[in-house]
């Protein structure tokens, strides 16, 4: 039996059952970094030891019988920007290179709950501001499918981390589609949960009305479970929601007769790769036969969804960001004369480009005599944009769309052009505009053989009727992983031990 190529779910029953030790899991998933991340680079930080010390640590507990979990003893990889007591968090960016907080993100201390182990922080575009995970100030994440392409991002590294098998799943951040188009590219599962439902304290800000934290892990069942486990009303966040539909595992059922599925007509013109539409169409198909009404329908303004997405999203990244001034803590520039030449230069050496971009586009929508032209409009946009779906919401239970228009661009061609990089948020954006949760599928591959995911897009807290289709869907695959992972895995599953790893940036406890 090959450990790695267990879902979470299964690891955990398996844990449970006394099949297989929490400290063996671990050791699997840190000899696959071992031979992965010199051509991955899917983490910023591994926490070897501390991930051993905490296998012990919960395999006592669960022995004694104290952590009974679906995810007790599972190893997971969380996202560099969320905060995490004793281990550095960087958002990927040399402003933070050296961050160690003295707390822990609400959602990470929700796993630790129900005891998970935490074997260290992905690499992420920095300050999740990025759709390739190419603007990490640690180097560039591959795509395991094929490492001449992108991962997506900005939770790149999460995703194919969980791809290739280092782990057995992560959590990701999603501001205009950062989980979602990322599990597209690397053929994983995602979930963007409705604004609100996981507290986003601990999460370091990008834009504060839009992030969201989420699952990312090899199936929709996982992705449920772990939802379940991370989701909670947390008075430190005012803008967390207390509910008491949190059951999100019940709606794992192979049934959707009557569901009520809608095609947005708007997402299938101009700029859509053919391969993409194919599987998209096809996978509507396979849930029209399993009894669900599907039909197209328009949905309106979905042309000024990325505009006002990056106007929002600046200038609340301008705001947010303004912290890193090089005084309280991270990056402080060497030489300097006088206070404002230290806020410059220290930022000037600390920010990277796509960053400082945003910050700026941020300042000007935002100054005297711009901002009623842009930002208040943008803002007023985004009203019309939610009042367009609750308008198809009327009609429909689920909205089923692309999650990207291509599959996994090469390595560099997105940097090249930063517009057409925002461009590719054009199916994902809205849904974090209107607050709506929203899923990414596997639902095939492209003549290249790069992973192709559909979108799945639901009501505000109906995450039920997401979850039901996307797992009514996939029971008609079997997930299906990249060559590199499998081959790999098979060959170190369950070996001890990860020499090297204290190359991938340190760790700081």
């Amino acid at each position: 039996m090959n450990i790695l190529e267990l879902t979470a779910v299964q690891l955990g029953k398996k844990i449970q059952a006394g099949e297989i030790g929490v400290a063996e899991a671990t050791k699997a998933s840190l000899a696959q970094m071992c031979a992965l991340e010199p051509t991955l680079n899917c983490y910023v930080t591994i926490d070897e030891e501390g991930a051993l010390a905490r296998a012990a640590q919960v395999q006592e507990r669960i022995s004694a019988g104290e952590l009974t979990g679906p995810l007790a003893g599972v190893p997971v990889a969380v996202k560099d920007n969320m905060c995490t007591a004793g281990l550095r968090t960087t958002c990927s960016s040399n402003i933070l290179a050296n961050f160690v907080p003295t707390f822990t993100a609400e959602a990470v201390l929700n796993l630790e709950k129900a005891g998970a182990v935490i074997l260290g922080k992905t690499n992420m575009d920095e300050f999740a501001m990025g759709s390739t995970t190419e603007t990490s100030a640690f180097g560039e994440t591959k795509n395991p499918w094929d490492t001449e392409h992108v991962p997506g991002g900005s939770s790149g590294g999460s995703c194919a981390a969980v791809a290739a098998n280092e782990c057995f799943y992560a959590l990701g951040s999603d501001t205009g589609g950062s989980i979602r188009q990322p599990s597209s590219f690397c053929g994983v599962t995602g979930i963007k949960p409705t604004y609100g439902t996981v507290s986003r304290y601990g999460l370091v800000a990008y834009g504060s009305s839009l992030d969201q934290i989420g699952p990312v892990a090899k199936d929709v069942t996982d992705c449920a479970t772990i939802l379940e486990a991370i989701a909670s009303h947390d008075k430190k966040d005012s803008t967390s929601v207390a509910r008491t539909d949190g059951n999100f595992t019940a709606a794992l059922v192979d049934d959707v007769k009557g569901l009520r599925i809608g095609i947005p007509r708007d997402y299938f013109g101009d700029g859509l790769n053919e391969d993409v539409r194919d599987a998209i169409l096809a996978a509507a198909k396979v849930l029209a036969a399993k009894g669900a009404v599907v039909e197209e329908f328009d949905l309106s303004l979905v042309e000024y969804a990325i505009p006002a997405y990056y106007v929002i999203a600046s200038a609340e990244a301008s705001s947010n960001l303004s912290r890193f001034d090089g005084v309280k803590y991270g990056y402080r520039t060497a030489e300097y004369a006088g206070l404002h030449n230290m806020y410059k230069k220290s930022r000037s050496e600390g920010f990277g480009a796509e960053v400082k971009r945003r910050i700026m586009l941020g300042s000007f929508v935002l100054s005297s005599g711009y901002y009623d032209a842009y930002y208040l409009k943008a803002l007023r946009t985004k009203a019309l944009i939610k009042q367009a779906f609750d308008k198809a919401f009327a009609s429909f239970d689920v909205i089923l769309a692309p999650a990207s228009p291509t599959t996994a661009p090469r390595l560099g061609e997105s940097l090249s052009d930063p517009l057409q990089m925002y461009l590719g948020d054009i199916y994902t954006i809205s849904v974090n505009l209107a607050g709506l949760p929203g899923m990414t599928v596997p639902c095939g591959k492209d003549k290249n053989g790069l992973p192709i995911g559909m979108q799945l897009i639901g009501d505000c807290f109906q995450e039920d009727k997401i979850i039901r289709a996307g797992y009514a869907f996939e029971q008609s695959r079997a997930y299906e992983g990249p060559e590199l992972a499998k081959r790999t895995g098979a060959e170190l599953a369950g070996k001890a031990g990860a020499p090297g790893m204290e190359d991938k940036g340190g760790v700081a406890r």
